[in-house]
């Protein structure tokens, strides 16, 4: 009978049915896995008089002080001249590194590309990664989880996936809004959301019924719409609202670009904001505040945010705490609402 010979980590990593990072992590004890694996792993290494090349070891394990940023795939084009969003966040991510040592790469995936995260990892280009997680299926974060990536993500976990995130709190975001837009004596209020797939946009829908429900005001399917968030898209779908509900008198959109968008619509058509259609938008963004018409909108602290997915992602590859932040929004009234 053959007797089994342990060379190098992939021939441990075979007798261990685990992947190759995890070996390396057991035996350089990572806070990232539990005690029982680690045990497990080292004690086959020790079965079979495994040891560490030194020098090869170092080179696996030299952190490269840099972190990448998975360019999202969403539209507008990511930090395109119109994605304020991400360049704000982006703008975050990169102070919030930079005060801690590290450098910002930004990666750009294909949809359909599940071997981006092990190449940058394997070769040492990286350390961990920051994700825009609203974008991505849930598959795709567990499969992140299972590969042991380090990440952290921009939007609300996916339910029973157990990963470090920041977000907004989104639900409040869409009362607020929404709630403002009753206040002023809107009856007919719309919604003009992101993607309606996007668990961030579903949150905000949930705060918009939430605050419907409390004022006696029925939800009218014909004033909810989704779309992506460039400004072509917004405008197009507040058209198509005028069509569907002639009557509206409010509508709270999802973005500061979109609800722009949205003005210049309403304005086409011969009426006034707010007098005839009030709009609040969201992000406060600086185009919010530089606008012909300022835009009331629901403010979240992007850069902030930024700062945080950095802070907390390098905490993570540190010590191996998860974290799951939420920022509180608030509402900034200008002229439009």
């Amino acid at each position: 009978m053959k007797k089994e010979t342990v060379q190098t980590l992939d021939d441990l990593a075979r007798l261990a049915n685990v992947s190759k990072s995890t070996v390396s992590r057991a035996l350089n004890n990572s806070p990232l896995l539990s005690q029982e694996t680690k045990e497990r792993i080292q004690a086959i290494a020790r079965k079979y008089h495994y040891r560490i090349n030194a020098p090869a070891r170092n080179l696996r394990m030299r952190q490269s002080h840099t972190i990448g940023f998975v360019a999202p795939d969403y539209s507008p084009e990511f930090l395109s001249v119109e994605d304020l969003f991400g360049q704000e966040l982006l703008s975050g991510v990169g102070k919030g590194l930079q005060a801690l040592g590290y450098d910002l790469l930004i990666i750009h995936v294909t949809p359909r590309d599940t071997t981006w995260a092990s190449e940058y990892l394997d070769s040492g280009r990286v350390d961990g990664f920051v994700l825009v997680t609203s974008h991505l299926k849930p598959a795709q974060i567990q499969k992140l989880i299972e590969l042991e990536v380090p990440f952290i993500g921009w939007g609300t976990p996916f339910p029973g996936l157990h990963y470090c995130s920041v977000s907004g709190d989104n639900f409040a975001g869409g009362r607020l809004a929404t709630d403002r837009l009753i206040q002023i004596g809107r009856k007919r209020v719309a919604f003009l959301g992101g993607p309606e797939g996007n668990v961030t946009v579903q949150q905000r829908l949930r705060g918009y019924e939430d605050a419907l429900h409390a004022a006696g005001i029925k939800v009218d399917p014909n004033l909810v719409i989704y779309t992506d968030y460039s400004y072509a898209s917004g405008a197009a779908a507040m058209e198509r609202l005028f069509d569907r509900s002639p009557d509206l008198d409010a509508v709270f959109v999802n973005s500061d670009l979109m609800a722009i968008a949205a003005i210049r619509v309403i304005q086409g058509r011969g009426r006034s904001v707010p007098g005839d259609v009030a709009v609040v938008g969201y992000d406060d963004l600086p185009i919010a505040r530089y606008n012909s018409l300022p835009l009331t909108t629901v403010r979240q602290d992007l850069r902030l945010a930024g700062k945080l997915l950095a802070q907390n992602l390098i905490q993570y590859i540190q010590t191996g705490v998860v974290t799951n932040v939420v920022l509180p929004v608030s509402l900034v009234l200008r002229e439009t609402a």
